[in-house]
């Protein structure tokens, strides 16, 4: 806990930025019925059946002392897909960086192993020398500052019919 902690304390660098990236699945629906529209002293309603469309993963990441922040949606959450992610972040969202301080939780798939699986040896190593990881610990993800973000997305987002 110290670690993320200590983290969060260093000053503003853009030569290494500090990045927080959480990711969430979502459940995307539709409605069977059409909403009965809201009139003066009734809110909209709608019927509670849906039909199911779906799952969608989001990946969030965001400079709290930048005041940046980048959401992508994507069909999975696999290793490729947050290999892909931390290319973005380096390549596209941060190429002038020196190396990102990433915070983020334990996810299986949140390893370098992982940027070996999407990427030629070279290009990852390329990819991971400029990342300096920080995990949250075991049953401290409240400590992700993207974390309480992410959360905030709401299912009812995806509440269009299809």
């Amino acid at each position: 806990m110290e670690d993320v902690l200590d983290v969060y304390v260093l000053p503003y660098n853009p030569d290494r930025p500090v990045v927080c990236m959480d990711e969430t699945s979502k459940q995307l629906i539709a409605e069977v019925r059409p909403a009965i529209e809201a009139v003066p002293g009734h809110p909209q309603r709608y019927d509670g059946e849906y039909r199911r469309c779906g799952v969608a993963n989001i990946f969030m990441f965001t400079e709290p002392l930048g005041g940046w922040r980048r959401v992508r949606v994507t069909e999975h959450r696999k290793m490729l897909d947050w290999a892909e992610q931390i290319r973005i972040l380096l390549e596209e969202d941060y190429p002038d960086a020196e190396a990102v301080v990433l915070v983020m939780d334990n996810l299986n798939t949140h390893s370098m192993g992982s940027l070996y699986e999407a990427f030629e040896p070279a290009k990852a190593r390329e990819l991971a020398r400029r990342l300096e990881i920080h995990h949250t610990p075991k049953h401290g993800s409240w400590l992700n500052i993207c974390r309480i973000r992410v959360e905030c997305i709401r299912p009812t987002m995806s509440r269009q019919a299809h």
